[in-house]
């Protein structure tokens, strides 16, 4: 009798253990905008951003979720327009240091924040899953919105381009992603974060599905690739350990589009355009040039 009773509180115990797992992986421990602006202001100048014309807005998703956006209206009247996806726990902040690039290259800049991020009522991360979604009415919202619209791009850093490749299930229209150090399944990351066995997170996974209604098995952005014929740039730093470039090269080997990939020597996870901001420019230049000559 006290080796069951021990064996069932050892299960209890484990149960627990599993469901506080689930809840921790799937938070959001996001920044406010100030924090995010005083961050981007140490590491670089975003001196440029103050004195542009700004236009805020709101875009309410599939589930009537709001999301925060923002147009950065370019000072040379152009058509182009691109939507940056900021990563975890950042915000739409995050995305001036892709921001400038795009102005330089003719685009209007649209960047926003990421459910459950920023100005956004606070919710779970559920890794592309919900989040594709919510892209995917931004992408719609904007091709209404600015009936001008010639070109419409995607670019993505880590959550972000997940979530930028993830929207592709959805066959929207977008002329080109480009997906800086995303993940290819989210499951990876988290075993290689916590060195934690393959079972375990499966276990934690069933435990997701059950308090959220979503399992680590529906985070998976190279599942959303097998139709996908979008031009995607896919661009991840050598060093990067929190998401290893493999990563990448599984979503490459997935599209069936036009795809390039490019490995950013001393780059760590998401430093690729800080360690060499004048090649990251130019690999996303030629890129986009395939689509649009007149760019370059």
């Amino acid at each position: 009798m006290i080796v069951i009773i021990l064996l069932a509180v050892l299960l209890i115990l484990f149960i627990g253990v599993a469901f506080y797992l689930a809840g921790y992986s799937m938070r959001i421990p996001s920044m406010t905008l100030e924090q995010a602006r005083a961050w981007q202001e140490a590491h670089y100048d975003i001196s440029w951003y103050d004195g542009l014309q700004k236009t805020d807005y709101t875009v309410s998703s599939d589930d009537g979720y709001v999301l925060h956006a923002q147009l950065i209206q370019n000072t040379i009247p152009t058509n182009r327009y691109v939507i940056i996806s900021h990563g975890y726990t950042d915000n739409r902040f995050g995305t001036l240091k892709y921001a400038k690039m795009y102005l330089d290259l003719g685009f209007n800049v649209i960047i926003y924040d990421q459910r459950g991020h920023g100005e956004n009522e606070p919710t779970f991360c559920t890794y592309s899953a919900r989040e594709r979604k919510d892209l995917l009415a931004l992408v719609e919202d904007a091709r209404a919105r600015y009936e001008n619209m010639t070109i419409l791009g995607l670019h993505g850093e880590s959550l972000g381009a997940a979530t930028s490749v993830a929207v592709l299930q959805y066959k929207p229209e977008v002329d080109f992603v480009v997906a800086d150090c995303g993940f290819s399944n989210i499951k990876e990351v988290l075993m290689g974060r916590g060195s934690l066995p393959s079972w375990l997170i499966d276990i934690v996974s069933l435990c997701a599905k059950l308090r959220y209604g979503y399992s680590y098995g529906e985070m998976r952005p190279v599942d959303c690739l097998a139709e996908n014929q979008v031009p995607i740039c896919f661009i991840h730093g050598a060093e990067d350990t929190f998401i290893p470039p493999k990563h990448s090269e599984e979503m490459k080997a997935a599209t069936k589009g036009y795809r390039e990939l490019h490995i950013m020597d001393g780059a760590n996870h998401a430093q690729s355009v800080l360690v060499n901001p004048g090649g990251y420019k130019k690999i996303v230049e030629l890129f986009i040039g395939r689509i649009d000559p007149s760019i370059l």
